[in-house]
């Protein structure tokens, strides 16, 4: 028997003030962005995790990192969107692509965005990539989170149909489907933030440039080629092979880049 669980119908618009809209997900992208922030300085003042090395940055050094963080995430998660997913449209509409408001955002090109951000900052203030991309894999995960549940406030981003007990109707539909999201949210979000945690905190892997960033990369795209397997694929894309989707092939590089740095990290630190 279907299950009768109905999505919560919550507006996509967490606060309207005058014209300007304020969306749940712009939300996610700010909190997570803050948190990564406060995180980081929180990392730089546990000098037992770094063991024999300094922070990768300062307090005072994370504050101005944000910035650039910032603008790989937006600028790249876009940009992903425009290249991986829909080419032949914004090439057609090149204008669109500065239309955020109508959604349309790339994990894996918000990744780009941000090893990039990493290279120009660590090249700027003499920072090694491996140890930038290992605080940002320690503080990203709570904003991945954020940003699935706020999939799910905006029913969008579902899973394919499903009868499981936790199933979900959301707006528009008359049967239910896996909350794809609510399962992004968890892995990506919550175990891999923990995964990471724990191996910073418990195992040191701080003091082995690019083992944090290793177990970040590799759980991440494990997850995300999990979930495909229960979320419904982009209707202008479809499947591949009647089985794969665009999620699963972009997360293949990135599980080889996983396994690459934590092989990489045994002969460092």
């Amino acid at each position: 028997m279907f299950a009768v669980i109905n999505h919560p119908g919550l507006d996509p618009v967490a606060l309207q003030i005058g014209p300007l809209a304020i969306h749940w997900y712009a939300l996610a992208y700010v909190a997570g962005l803050l948190f990564a922030v406060w995180y980081i300085k929180y990392l730089a003042r546990q000098p037992r995790l770094w063991g024999a090395n300094p922070p990768t940055l300062s307090p005072a050094e994370a504050d101005d990192f944000f910035i650039y963080a910032l603008l790989g995430v937006v600028v790249g998660g876009r940009l992903g969107y425009v290249l991986f997913y829909k080419p032949g449209f914004y090439l057609h509409n090149p204008l669109q692509i500065f239309h955020t408001w109508d959604g349309g955002m790339s994990f894996h090109g918000g990744f780009l965005g941000v090893v990039i951000a990493c290279l120009i900052y660590g090249r700027m203030h003499d920072k090694t990539l491996d140890r930038m991309l290992d605080l940002g894999a320690a503080a990203v995960p709570v904003g991945l989170g954020l940003g699935r549940l706020a999939n799910f406030i905006n029913a969008e981003l579902w899973g394919r149909p499903s009868d499981l007990p936790w199933a979900v109707v959301f707006p528009g539909e008359t049967f239910a489907r896996h909350p794809s999201q609510l399962y992004e949210a968890l892995l990506e979000g919550l175990v891999l933030f923990l995964a990471v945690r724990i191996a910073t905190h418990r195992y040191g892997a701080l003091k082995h440039p690019g083992r944090a960033s290793g177990i970040f990369a590799l759980g991440y795209a494990l997850s995300r080629i999990f979930v495909e397997f229960f979320r419904e694929p982009d209707s202008f894309l479809g499947y591949f092979g009647g089985i794969f989707t665009m999620g699963m092939f972009l997360s293949l590089p990135l599980l080889l880049v996983g396994f690459w740095l934590l092989i990489r990290s045994r002969h460092t630190g």
